[in-house]
This record gives C-alpha cells, sequence and structure tokens, in this order.
C-alpha cells in the first residue's frame, strides 16, 4: 500500500486555520476543537499499517506565526509481510518563521519479525517552535520483536541541527549497556524554541542541549508508563 497525506496550517486573521486536510488510507486526518487560536488535528490509522511492503508519506506545513498541534489517538503496530519486504513511513515537517509545531504520536510496538524504516525530516526557520516525542515499543508482551530503524533529521534555518538513527530489534544491540541495556522501551523527545536547558542525566535517562539549537531527551524503561515518566521528569531536573 503507497499513501500520501498532507496538512497545512496558516494564520488567518489572528487563528490558525487548516488550508489543506488531504486524507489518504491509512492515514486520516481529523480536526478537532481547540482551545486558543492554535488548530488541533487527530491522526487516526483507518486501516491495518504498516505492513511489510507498506510506503506511507505525511507531509505537514505550518506557515508563518500558526500554531499547530498533531496528536495521535492510538498505538501504531509495525507488522511484518508476506514476503519479508520492509515497510517505511516518512514525515517531513516545515515550520516557517514564527510558527509552532507540537507532534506527539501514539507509540510505535515492533511486532515479530516486522521490518520497518521511519524517517522524519523537519526544516524549521530560526525562530520556529517545534517538539515531538516518539516512544518504540520492543514487541507485544512476551513476544521477541522485529526490527525497525528511526531516523530523524532537523535543520534550523539552513544549519543541521541534528541526524541521528536509531535501530532496535537486534538482540545483543538491545541488550548491550551501550544501548538499551535489556529495556523493552525507547522514549525520545525533541524541543525546538522552548527554553534552554543545560545538560543533564539520571538513572535511564540523558538529556542533551544541541549546537544549533534544541534539546535531545531521551529516556529508556521496561515499560511505556516508566519510560515516559522517567522522561517527564526529567523536566524539572537541574
Amino acid at each position: 500500500m503507497k499513501a500520501h497525506a498532507r496538512l497545512t496550517a496558516v494564520l488567518d486573521g489572528g487563528r490558525t486555520v487548516l488550508r489543506e486536510l488531504r486524507s489518504m488510507a491509512p492515514l486520516t486526518l481529523v480536526p478537532r476543537r481547540g482551545r486558543g487560536p492554535d488548530a488541533a488535528v487527530h491522526l487516526v490509522s483507518s486501516a491495518t499499517a504498516p505492513l511489510g511492503g507498506d510506503d506511507l508519506r505525511l507531509d505537514i506545513h505550518v506557515g508563518p506565526g500558526a500554531g499547530l498541534t498533531l496528536t495521535g489517538v492510538a498505538a501504531t503496530l509495525a507488522l511484518p509481510g508476506l514476503d519479508g519486504t520492509p515497510s517505511s513511513s516518512t514525515v517531513e515537517i516545515s515550520v516557517a518563521k514564527g510558527g509552532s509545531f507540537a507532534y506527539r504520536p501514539e507509540p510505535t510496538v515492533v511486532t515479530a519479525r516486522a521490518n520497518h524504516h521511519a524517517l522524519l525530516r523537519a526544516d524549521l526557520a530560526e525562530d520556529a517552535q517545534f517538539r515531538t516525542r516518539e516512544t518504540l515499543v520492543l514487541g507485544r508482551e512476551g513476544e521477541r520483536p522485529g526490527r525497525l530503524s528511526s531516523t530523524v533529521q532537523v535543520t534550523c534555518a539552513g544549519v543541521p541541527a541534528l541526524r541521528q538513527t536509531q535501530t532496535v530489534g537486534d538482540p545483543a544491540l538491545d541488550a548491550s549497556l551501550a544501548v538499551l541495556a535489556g529495556h523493552r522501551v525507547l522514549v525520545t523527545e525533541l524541543d525546538f524554541g522552548g527554553p534552554a536547558r543545560p545538560a543533564a542525566s539520571g538513572p535511564w535517562w540523558s538529556r542533551t542541549p544541541l549546537a544549533a539549537g534544541g534539546t535531545l531527551t531521551t529516556a529508556i524503561g521496561p515499560d511505556v508508563v516508566t519510560a515516559t515518566g522517567l522522561l517527564d521528569r526529567s523536566w524539572t531536573a537541574r
């Protein structure tokens, strides 16, 4: 299955309006009533995806001064295809001058024999704000996970700010103290345009300021509640 969805938000009369909202199953975009001047949209999976062989793409553009929040409504299951063909998903983001975008998908569960490649690419203006959180879960309960490679590329005002690829599903690497130390859940949060934060770390979490601006925070844990709780508490750490 190939699917390409698009979402464009612009500022109009002091409020953010959705100028373009184009869904294609399984990527279904559902506007929801927001509070204040910003727009809010749910990303709903209207079919089982990604399956092996699927190629999914979502383009998001936030215009000057506009504010947008995009949230998922259910966990994503990365599933194997019949012939072992990998699946892929691409999220392309651009945030113009004075714009802000928050992207909060639900966790991605890497099921047995899955082979998925995810790419998130963001192009931010110098004073744009962007915040996102990715949660990867290695398999369903009692299940050995498949393989997932997640790449994030962020550019701020034309300057590369982050180039990172994380791969899960290799038993030796997942068990290594240098990677996941045997934990099942990896949570990564990016924050650009928010308040500056110094480097800090604690048991199973770390926070790193990026040279071109922004902050990268990572936490691992045995389950989603524990890992996200660690990451949330890192916000108050000094």
